[in-house]
């Protein structure tokens, strides 16, 4: 059976197989998203082929979670786990992202209640036995292997050659020590919490009104990881102004000691926006996606201004030493190669 026979079955069985089918946006993954029409209802279709190695049980397994707790992830209407696909309630279009761009005196707001819900979410207990499935340590290790993605795809595109093993192991040694310090895993890390994963649901009351998505790679990890994935957004930009004050509100929910977390997360910011310079190298050079480099600019914006932290600044030193900013010819060169 093909895979748009195994779709169309899927719908037939859920009631959905006369449905009116739109192709949403997808991500960087092999993800799909479909919306269905039929009369005046909506729902969302989510294909994740098993072939293309993705698996569907963590994402149902965390929406079970977040809806336990109250949060507005998509309701599952439907799901096949072997085929990966599910059918989900169609929380609408109004990201925070849409709603900034066309409103931006909402920014504010919008981003303060975003950090309110992050703060609700890491209070609660990790999944487990009840939903099956539990999130695995943002360790170390993990770290690493995302920060490596520099040396093993962004430079050799940007200079044409590998990364000598004596500069890979001095990159290496600047991280490790560093990384080893945020490593303990303390709460849940969704991993992609930015304003094109928010939906603004003001039908809504509290924390349910800020609509949740693509959760399904999350993680057990350090406190800081999702505040910086909001405030040093690779897609839209987040003023310096912003981002102190979401930084001040969430230390007034949590509590948490300010110096020693301002450093810790200014190291993850600097850490999540090397991953992302690697990543959306190898996007376009192995996976043919070259849209992702218009991104690389700003996520430049972003890493200097982390590295700024006087704690970084070896780090700092390294990057300008060596690694070149994201030009419009340095891009055009990882793209041309």
């Amino acid at each position: 059976m093909t895979r748009a026979e195994e779709i169309s079955d899927f719908l037939a069985r859920e009631g959905w197989g006369w449905a009116e089918r739109t192709p949403l946006a997808g991500d960087a993954s092999a993800r799909r998203y479909e919306r269905l029409k039929r009369g005046f209802q909506r729902a969302i279709l989510m294909d994740m082929p098993p072939a293309s190695g993705l698996d569907i049980r963590p994402f149902l397994a965390v929406t079970a979670w977040l809806r336990a707790g109250r949060f507005s992830a998509p309701e599952v209407l439907g799901a096949d786990r072997a085929r990966g696909l599910a059918l989900l309630e169609d929380l609408g279009d109004d990201l925070f992202a849409t709603l900034c761009a066309a409103q931006p005196s909402r920014e504010p707001a919008l981003y303060r209640a975003a950090v309110e819900v992050l703060a609700q979410i890491q209070r609660r207990p990790l999944p487990g036995e009840d939903v099956g499935w539990s999130p695995p340590p943002y360790d170390l290790a993990f770290l690493m292997r995302e920060v490596r993605l520099v040396p093993e795809w962004y430079l050799p595109a940007v200079t044409g050659t590998p990364v000598s093993a004596d500069l890979a192991a001095e990159y290496d040694a600047l991280l490790e020590p560093r990384l080893t310090a945020v490593a303990a895993p303390q709460v849940p890390v969704l991993r992609d919490y930015h304003a094109e994963n928010l939906l603004w649901l003001p039908g809504r009351r509290n924390h349910a009104r800020v609509g949740l998505l693509d959760y399904q790679d999350m993680l057990h990890g350090h406190p800081a990881y999702d505040l910086m994935s909001l405030t040093d957004d690779a897609r839209r930009d987040v003023s310096p102004a912003l981002r102190t004050a979401l930084l001040d509100r969430y230390l007034e929910l949590t509590r948490a000691d300010p110096e020693p977390f301002r450093a810790e997360a200014a190291l993850l910011a600097a850490q999540r926006n090397l991953k992302i310079l690697g990543l959306f190298t190898r996007l376009c050079r192995r996976d043919g996606k070259p849209r992702y480099l218009a991104y690389l600019p700003r996520v430049w914006t972003n890493l200097t201004a982390e590295l700024a932290h006087p704690s970084l600044a070896p780090l700092a030193a390294f990057v300008a030493a060596h690694v070149p900013a994201p030009t419009p010819d340095v891009l055009a060169r990882i793209e041309a190669a």
